[in-house]
């Protein structure tokens, strides 16, 4: 039986921890931080598989902050002022 070839090219919509770490930029283990923290999103569970959404990558990517307000976040949280000007 042949197999019947799509011409269209999809990317995936679910992704392995792996792949959505690679996909947002970092590696697996600041990944795993940042679904622990609600950075990024829980996987979705297939059987016994955890595999995370593309789309809600992206909306979580998304709401990441931007260098300059997020190095604002940092130093607060470290109980530091940001340097005036900024």
């Amino acid at each position: 039986m042949a197999v019947k070839v799509d011409a269209i090219s999809y990317p995936p919509r679910g992704l392995s921890r792996e792949e959505a770490a690679r996909y947002v930029g970092v590696g697996p283990t600041l990944f795993d931080e940042m679904v622990a923290d609600g950075r990024m999103p829980k996987p979705k569970l297939v059987n016994t598989r955890a595999i995370w959404d593309r789309i809600t990558l992206d909306i979580s990517f998304t709401s990441l902050p931007d260098k300059e307000s997020g190095l604002r976040v940092l130093l607060e949280r470290s109980g530091q002022k940001p340097a005036s000007g900024r």
